[in-house]
This record gives C-alpha cells, sequence and structure tokens, in this order.
C-alpha cells in the first residue's frame, strides 16, 4: 500500500512538472489578435521555378501587393548584419559552399538566389520596402546559443512602426524576447521531429512535446500543420488559450482543414482566396 502511495505521489508530481514546463504566458500577454486578420505567405509569395525565389525582395513585394503578411527567416552574416535567408548553408538556394554566418554581407551579396538575379536581402531593406504594409512573422534562426540575431532584430524593429512578432525553434532566442522584450508577441515554433524521423533523442523529445515553454513562455505555438493533434500543442491552445500557428499550408483543401486546429496560417505553394477569416 505504501509502495502504492509513493507510485501514485509521483505520477501526479511528473503530471504537474508536465503541465508547468509546457505552459505558455498566461499573465499580462500582448493583445494577438490582430495577427490572425491575414493569411502569411511563407518566405514571401515566391515561386522558386519563376525565377522569385523564397526570401527574395520579389517574392516580399509580391506578397504585399497580394496583400498577404510575410513569413521570412533571419540569421546572421560573419560581420553582423541581419540577412533574409532560410536555411543554414548556402548549398540549396546559391549553389556554393559554406554557412550565411562565414561569408560577410559584401561577400554575400555576390550570390544568387537560384540563379534568378535575386540577391540575399539585408533585413533593414526589406522593413524599408514592406514599411508596416503588411504584418511580418520574422523567424530567428539560431543554430546553438549565440543571440546575437535577437539584438540585431530588436535594434531594426525598435524603429519599426509595423506590426511584427518574432518565432524561432530555439527557446532561448523565444527566452531572450521574454527577458528584454515583453511587450512583444513571441511564438515557440516546433514540429513532430521524431515522427518525421528528422532528429531523435531526448531533445528532440522534449521540443516535440513542447517542453521548454517554461523557458521561453511563448504567446503562440507554430505547430507542423500535419500534426494538429499532438497533445502539448493542444493542451496549450485548448486549455491555457494560447494561439496556434499552422505551418506550412500547402493547398486550399489542406487550410480549410487546418482552420478547425489552428488560428494563424502560413501557407506555400498556392495562392488563397480572400483574408485569414
Amino acid at each position: 500500500m505504501k509502495i502504492l502511495l509513493i507510485i501514485s505521489a509521483g505520477l501526479v508530481v511528473a503530471l504537474l512538472l508536465y503541465f508547468l514546463m509546457i505552459m505558455p504566458r498566461i499573465l499580462y500577454k500582448p493583445d494577438t489578435s490582430p495577427f490572425m486578420e491575414w493569411l502569411y505567405a511563407h518566405r514571401g509569395l515566391h515561386d522558386n521555378a519563376a525565377k522569385v525565389p523564397e526570401n527574395s525582395m520579389a517574392a516580399f513585394r509580391k506578397a504585399v501587393e497580394g496583400g498577404f503578411g510575410i513569413e521570412l527567416d533571419v540569421q546572421m552574416s560573419r560581420d553582423g548584419v541581419p540577412v533574409v535567408f532560410h536555411d543554414f548553408t548556402l548549398e540549396r538556394m546559391c549553389g556554393a559552399g559554406g554557412k550565411v554566418c562565414d561569408y560577410s554581407y559584401e561577400e554575400l551579396r555576390r550570390f544568387t538566389l537560384l540563379g534568378s538575379g535575386e540577391g540575399i536581402p539585408k533585413f533593414a531593406d526589406v522593413l524599408k520596402m514592406v514599411d508596416g504594409r503588411v504584418p511580418l512573422i520574422v523567424e530567428l534562426k539560431i543554430e546553438r546559443t549565440d543571440m546575437s540575431v535577437c539584438r540585431a532584430v530588436d535594434r531594426l524593429c525598435s524603429r519599426y512602426k509595423g506590426l511584427y512578432c518574432i518565432e524561432s525553434f530555439n527557446p532561448l532566442a523565444v527566452f531572450w524576447y521574454r527577458r528584454h522584450r515583453k511587450n512583444i508577441v513571441r511564438g515557440q515554433l516546433s514540429d513532430a521531429f521524431i515522427k518525421e524521423g528528422e532528429y531523435v533523442g531526448t531533445m528532440s523529445f522534449l521540443l516535440q512535446n513542447l517542453m521548454f515553454n517554461w523557458v521561453g513562455r511563448p504567446d503562440f505555438i507554430a505547430y507542423n500543420c500535419r500534426y494538429p493533434k499532438m497533445l502539448s500543442a493542444r493542451l496549450c491552445r485548448r486549455l491555457y488559450r494560447s494561439k496556434a500557428a499552422a505551418w506550412t499550408i500547402r493547398s486550399r483543401e489542406q487550410l480549410a482543414e487546418a482552420r478547425k486546429d489552428f488560428d494563424i496560417f502560413i501557407f506555400d505553394s498556392f495562392v488563397p482566396k480572400g483574408k485569414a477569416g
């Protein structure tokens, strides 16, 4: 009997700990409703086969002209310039070796995106072009523990008059905003890493199940739209009333299905009709 009581108490403690670990921000939350009025073009309204590559100025202009919000990726050049580029390496988009962080911005300017003539944009130039006309979801690309991109993005966005929020797969980036910019809407990106076979191990399990939410206390969870039933993500939305962003939706049918489980929608490979609502 005593052993059963100890086991039961241990299970209760573990369950409480789990709920505390996945808890998003509960108190003093900024207003997320303006972000829910838009659909977001993933890396801009791009077409990699039609000389309008992802994360290019051309793709961002098309998104603005189409009346869509923009999701984009920001990381740092070697000399500390925030640039808009998704992959950590240049191979897929530029056919070059090395990582973005291996090159200065002037060196990065020599590369073109998929042979299109479009180059790697500075984040500052994207902000200037968008000029607050559509909202931005800014993904912070951080491989390990260097938070310099957070500081650089914040310096630029502190002077920006448009609507924006940040998100990252790295909980330390979300924590940086929790600590330094409590008024900015922040999101924790995640995926079913183990189901996807992309990553394995304890860290992937914890990230997949949002068990680093206690670090950043995000305002929204951005999750792979193919896994709307993942328990931790559902609890964040239904129990804690956190907003949920779906990535990446690739058809009108998938968008219609995602509306059951998500509040914010990031699309790719098709052009939706109308606004988010």
